[in-house]
């Protein structure tokens, strides 16, 4: 492989040309979209003669949409019919701005609305005026990003590099727009592995989306793993991503890679779905973590209140400040619902894990999920993966398809120690999981056994009751006041809540757990409530004996004497 952080450091020194016309956080704005110019350029390179000399030919025929034709031509799912590209562009320094745009018009309709995203226009007329357009051209003709230098993931890789350059110095969240490649490796091997049977039939063809497509990584993966799995076999991908950026890199890729690239749709999927009654094989996403979801609100709650079930949120909705369960809700309603049905692999913070109580939108979804039997697996992420926050992540794993073993179960991972820690940090991102580590983590989740790393549970051991107990009110003297049918009134002062096991009966925890202690307690069945959550760490935890006293004095002892040598080395 390329090393492509020199490569990104290359493309990214064009900045020293901007550097005092453009602000820092300007930066990406030019040298993005250029990059993917150029890298269409290189694309195109070795069928652009056939294509300028087809459409020679039929340029003045009675065809009225000439583009398939040109596209065919070209080997790809887009063209250009402009007689520019960089090398053209640079030999006419005069001409310039006006033979770039001559050049950009020539572009087929999905390549030409990739760079309206980038507002790319607006450069060129900046760069001219500044008198930069030349020199900006002239450094990125330098670099070669031809497809036989570099592979589609060595360019995604260096997109990457390149965003987490630009959201650096612009103060935005890097994280927010790519995942790191070793985590949607190990997702992409979890997603597929118990379908290598169906995905080696000869001319198979299999859909996969991403709610929150980024610059197309998770797809881009999976893509290619069922390449290697089987050449004949055929990947539909499918997206839709909110940053416009991101958006147009992804865009780009899917023309590259002769994909579809009408298939990533802009904007927010919670409220603006772009593919609405789409179903999909394969759901993989790494939606932003702990963003709250205040602009998609109105809709959001509009969908759940008036369709309920029958649209996508219909389960819950979570508290303003976190819309990852939201977009679970929203991955579970475009599963199929076939004999074949779908799979989805997502990655979360801790929070969806167990935030909020019984009755909770987020309790609630956990609820529907996990007695519908989708749920299949979670698996724990060691920390200081991602590039824009050091916490730890986990991987849901769900299906409405589950094997015969798997029927009514729930698997833990606790991968945590699976990493190693990297020769240099990118932003918050110091470790990364090896390839090996990728391979055992896959292998304990395909051979489904109890062990140190996993733990089987049965659906309803995450589920509770919440009980609410109650005491009675007294008066000064301490007697017990009673309503009119001679029960006694509760003294809300001294209510309290107890969450029962569902494997455990009520009754019988109320009698060994509270009456010893308060013998005139009793439940108010009234306000139980179920609830559901998910205690990764109490599952996985290990006793730790404290150190002795001896051991601790010992440490002390040592470093008092360090100390008294050191003060000594000082004095003399």
């Amino acid at each position: 492989m390329i090393n492509f952080r020199e490569y990104a450091n290359f493309i990214w020194s064009v900045a020293d040309l901007l550097r005092g016309d453009y602000k820092q956080a300007e930066y990406g704005k030019v040298i993005l979209p250029f990059t993917i110019l150029r890298r269409l350029d290189c694309v195109l390179d070795k069928t652009k003669p056939n294509v300028l000399s087809r459409y020679e030919s039929l340029k003045h025929s009675n065809i009225q949409n000439i583009d398939p034709i040109l596209n065919t031509e070209a080997g790809l799912s887009f063209h250009n019919r402009s007689k520019y590209d960089f090398e053209k562009l640079i030999a006419d320094p005069n001409n310039l701005a006006a033979n770039l745009r001559n050049y950009i018009n020539g572009f087929s309709e999905g390549a030409r609305e990739i760079m309206e995203y980038f507002k790319f226009e607006e450069q060129v007329n900046r760069l001219e005026e500044a008198d930069l357009l030349f020199l900006v051209v002239k450094r990125f003709q330098e670099i070669n990003l031809h497809p036989s230098k570099i592979s589609s993931m060595e360019m995604g890789y260096i997109f990457e590099e390149l965003i987490r350059k630009f959201a650096e110095i612009s103060n935005e969240t890097a994280g927010e727009h790519f995942t790191p490649r070793e985590v949607i490796k190990l997702m992409v091997n979890l997603l597929f592995l118990n379908d290598r049977q169906i995905l080696t039939q000869e001319g198979i063809v299999k859909t996969l989306y991403d709610v929150c497509a980024g610059t197309g990584g998770m797809l881009s993966v999976a893509e290619e793993y069922l390449k290697e799995l089987n050449p004949k076999a055929r990947l539909e991908v499918f997206g839709q991503e909110l940053n416009p950026e991101s958006y147009a890199i992804c865009r780009a890729d899917m023309l590259i890679k002769s994909q579809n690239p009408t298939n990533i749709k802009f904007g927010n999927s919670l409220s603006n779905d772009g593919l609405d009654n789409h179903h999909f094989d394969y759901c993989l996403t790494n939606p932003p973590f702990g963003v709250e979801w205040k602009k998609a609100e109105k809709v959001v709650k509009d969908e759940h209140q008036k369709k309920g079930f029958g649209g996508r949120f219909g389960a819950g909705l979570p508290r303003i400040s976190d819309g990852s369960l939201l977009f679970l809700q929203h991955l579970v309603s475009k599963m199929k619902q076939n004999e074949e049905g779908s799979r989805i692999g997502i990655v979360f913070n801790g929070s969806p894990l167990f935030s909020g109580s019984a009755g909770s939108g987020e309790s609630e979804i956990r609820k529907w999920i996990i007695e519908n039997d989708m749920l299949e697996a979670i698996i724990a992420l060691p920390d200081q993966l991602f590039y824009n926050t050091g916490i730890y992540t986990y991987i849901w794993m769900l299906t409405n398809r589950k094997t015969k073993e798997r029927k009514g179960k729930v698997q833990l991972i606790n991968a945590v120690d699976f990493s190693e820690k990297m020769s240099k940090s990118l932003g918050n991102k110091r470790n990364e999981i090896s390839p090996k580590q990728i391979e055992n983590i896959t292998k304990i989740y395909g051979e489904f056994v109890a062990d140190d790393y996993c733990k089987i549970f049965n659906n309803e051991d995450f589920g509770y009751s919440r009980i609410t107990i109650e005491r009675p009110l007294r008066d000064e003297n301490g007697k017990i006041i009673t309503d009119k049918k001679g029960n006694p009134k509760a003294d809300a002062s001294l209510r309290d809540n107890e969450n029962v096991p569902l494997t455990e009966d009520i009754e019988a925890y109320f009698e060994r757990e509270v009456l010893p202690h308060v013998p005139d307690a009793w439940i108010d069945h009234s306000k139980t409530k179920v609830g559901y959550e998910i205690n990764f760490t109490k599952y996985f935890y290990q006793y730790k004996p404290l150190r002795s006293l001896d051991e601790i004095r010992a440490d002390i002892m040592k470093l008092e004497e360090e100390v008294y040598d050191e003060v000594a080395n000082v004095i003399s």
